[in-house]
């Protein structure tokens, strides 16, 4: 890669990369106000936009976004008659978890064995870097050949939807020939991928009631119906005997044709403990990728320390469901919820509630923009091609602008590998990741502009 005046100029950057990020990183930008204050995700935008006008942009704005959050945005002009490129990422992390369970703490980038440890490294305050990176060695090697955008959203680890509903009620904003995604991640470290699909997904609480009061579980157990024993035969109906996801009506998804996903490397990928199968049919892409997963992400009911002996008479969940290119998150979300009002035993009383949606998302790899970016990675990783994947998360955002500009090509890259451990304590980023995904972006918008 050093022969590359690209490659040499990126690695140049590498020491500045990583204060840059370490600055980024010890903003406790959780957009959930009522954890974390405030000024800790204002302060995380005011630096993305202090850093797009450094580099020249203009129009830099922090957009305030319908649910309470800003999204930062930057437009560098390019030659005259270029193609305009967005360039997505977000600056919002998930929260730390248990901090004490973190080897370093969260919000301080560390480096240890090679890697750089912090929340957001890898998700998503990593791919703010890489698109600076990018731009920076095009500068310095003879200018930026398109138009370039730049949204780094303030909320997408919530999933409220603000930069969603701001690009719908501006839809000039952020227009575009290509979009790049800087939000998914290479396969494995050294692999170069693109992400091509993504899962959608819904949540739904469901509330069973059986009973006007507790009642002790001796004097009326055994004939009184028991709401958390009703909530638990609903949620159980979710799934077959092997694990596979069965919703009522909800089409069991389809064969994945691209990447295969080793079922011995899935096991250690996802630290599965020894002798624990794995659920569901198919092959590990067929299952993470392209079919249903329900999932219960939480149960209100009472903890184990304190319990009474007495019979429920309320019990809650809230319940995911990952929805597979080619269906609508929408239709799944009422079949979701038809199948936990009818399969509810006993008569109890049961309400659902949706709270969050997310279309699935399907790209064209056969797009010239897919051609510019193999070409591109096949240089940033010599001796390797670029793969397809899927992603079993979602990223709604990628479905509004879809709709918004249908001609524009979509691609996704970014620092999120296994290893990475997103959403997980010990987040970290790989710095040779960062440093080849940046080379990749910079030749991508070289090839781009050539085509």
């Amino acid at each position: 890669m050093s022969s590359n005046p690209v490659a040499e100029t990126v690695a140049s950057l590498m020491p500045r990369a990583k204060a840059e990020l370490t600055e980024l990183v010890a903003f406790k930008s959780v957009a959930d106000f009522d954890q974390f204050p405030r000024s800790e995700s204002e302060g995380a935008a005011r630096w993305v936009a202090d850093a797009l006008a450094a580099e020249g942009f203009q129009d830099v704005a922090l957009l305030d976004t319908p649910d309470g959050t800003q999204s930062v945005y930057g437009y560098l002009p390019g030659p005259e008659g270029a193609k305009t490129v967005l360039l997505y990422a977000h600056y919002d992390v998930q929260p730390p978890l248990d901090e004490s369970a973190w080897t370093t703490p969260p919000f301080e980038l560390t480096e240890r064995d090679g890697r750089w440890y912090g929340r957001g490294a890898a998700d998503c305050k990593g791919g703010v870097i890489m698109h600076l990176l990018a731009l920076r060695a095009l500068k310095a090697n003879g200018g930026v050949p398109v138009h370039v955008k730049v949204i780094a959203e303030g909320s997408e680890e919530m999933g409220t939807g603000g930069l969603e509903r701001y690009a719908e009620d501006h839809p000039d904003l952020l227009e575009a020939d290509t979009i790049v995604i800087g939000d998914a991640g290479n396969f494995r470290v050294g692999l170069p991928t693109v992400t091509t699909t993504l899962r959608g997904m819904t949540l739904v609480r469901v509330q069973v009631d059986t009973l006007a009061g507790n009642l002790h579980s001796g004097q009326f157990g055994g004939a009184a119906p028991d709401a958390l024993a009703a909530l638990i035969r609903v949620l159980d109906s979710l799934r077959a005997e092997d694990g596979s996801t069965t919703v009522d009506g909800l089409a069991p998804g389809t064969a994945w044709d691209g990447l295969r996903y080793d079922e011995e490397q899935f096991r250690q990928d996802a630290k599965v403990l020894d002798g624990v199968e794995l659920i569901g049919s198919g092959t590990v892409a067929d299952r993470i990728w392209s079919r249903p997963a329900v999932t219960v992400l939480g149960i209100d009911c009472p903890p184990v320390v304190g319990a009474t002996p007495s019979v429920q008479a309320g019990a809650r969940a809230l319940v995911s469901l990952r929805v597979p290119p080619g269906v609508d998150a929408a239709e799944a979300t009422k079949l979701l919820q038809a199948h936990l009002e009818t399969r509810t035993p006993w008569g109890a009383r049961v309400r659902t509630e949706q709270v969050g949606q997310g279309q699935p998302f399907s790209a064209d790899p056969t797009s010239p923009a897919y051609t510019a970016m193999a070409e591109a990675m096949s240089v940033a990783y010599p001796g390797q091609e670029m793969q397809y994947a899927g992603q079993g998360g979602s990223i709604p955002l990628c479905n509004t602008l879809a709709a918004l500009y249908p001609s524009a090509e979509i691609l996704l890259i970014g620092l999120s590998e296994p290893e990475a451990q997103i959403h997980a304590v010990n987040e970290s980023v790989s710095p040779e990741e960062l440093e080849r995904l940046s080379v990749a972006e910079a030749l991508f918008l070289r090839n781009y502009a050539a085509m």
